[in-house]
């Protein structure tokens, strides 16, 4: 019995299982709790403007903003009752790594299985779902949605994205995913960002922070591999960047305990950017259980 029990908690089920297979297993191990949630209506506290756009209930224009900006704008409200999960996910070519021995699955199927998960659990509450992603080949982002229409939109787009895109040599990637993201989400929005953090622009941790303003909810989750987490190779090494030109050839106990301060200081930096300005930081390896990451995320949803 304990054998085949050894043998089962083992077994790699992302060579076999779908992502939609996976993601209910996740999600029946995982306590998602009640939390508090934003849905726009005629709630009890105001919430801001936004530009009217057809179709929009004209009980909450603010014609006063239209005499003084001469704009059309509509007056939003929050109640308790839901909110959006918006998810944004780095597919660019780093996140398609994956060791050969401890990792259950590449990064980018770990963040696509993290987000299947999360997603599941939001609209089994009520709530809407949207989807984006930063770098990726055949990337289709998904617009928020409810119910299990949206849940099969977004675990249909997670299952077609391949990791591509290079963050080095197209600095923009991070500012087209990010701009469209600080427009969009509504003050009560759930952000939650999941990337190895790699070769991104020196003011990545504070595009990423800013995502926490208006009173929106932001997690960064940092998945790396776990030979990305204690570089366990021997002797005389070559390593070539996936992303950029980079090429270090080195002697692996040398370089392990500068790699690893380097990549807590990476760690630090984001973590103390982030909090500043009421987001999060959570770290986890492709070789974790993914119900414990998942806890780890909705843990720190305020």
């Amino acid at each position: 019995m304990s054998v085949a029990r050894e043998a089962a908690e083992s077994f790699d089920w992302s060579e076999v299982a779908s992502l939609r297979i996976r993601s209910r297993l996740v999600a029946e191990g995982v306590y998602a709790g009640a939390h508090r949630s934003a849905r726009r209506g005629s709630g009890i506290e105001f919430g801001g403007h936004r530009e009217y756009v057809a179709g929009d209930d004209l009980r909450w224009l603010d014609r006063r903003a239209l005499l003084r900006h001469g704009r059309l704008l509509v007056r939003q409200f929050e109640t308790e009752t839901d909110r959006a999960l918006r998810l944004v996910v780095d597919a660019s070519a780093s996140m398609g790594y994956r060791g050969e021995k401890r990792a259950h699955d590449s990064k980018l199927g770990t963040a696509s299985l993290l987000s299947a998960v999360l997603a599941r659990i939001a609209v089994a509450s009520g709530d809407p779902v949207g989807l984006t992603y930063f770098g990726g080949e055949h990337a289709r982002p998904v617009a928020v949605a409810g119910g299990r229409e949206g849940f099969e939109r977004v675990l249909g787009s997670l299952e077609a994205v391949r990791a591509g895109g290079d963050a080095v040599r197209d600095p923009a990637l991070l500012d087209r995913a990010l701009g469209i993201l600080s427009r969009a989400a509504r003050r009560g929005s759930v952000v939650v960002v999941m990337s190895d953090l790699f070769d991104m622009p020196e003011d990545a941790p504070e595009r990423f922070a800013a995502l926490a303003s208006r009173g929106r909810s932001v997690v960064v989750v940092q998945i790396l591999d776990p030979d990305e987490l204690d570089l366990p190779f021997e002797g005389t090494v070559r390593l070539r960047a996936i992303e950029g030109d980079a090429l270090v050839e080195t002697n692996a106990e040398d370089a392990r305990a500068a790699y690893r301060t380097a990549l807590d200081e990476l760690a630090s930096r984001y973590e103390g950017t982030l909090v500043a300005r009421g987001a999060r930081f959570v770290r986890a390896s492709t070789g974790d259980d993914p119900a414990n990451v998942v806890r780890a995320i909705i843990a720190t949803v305020r």
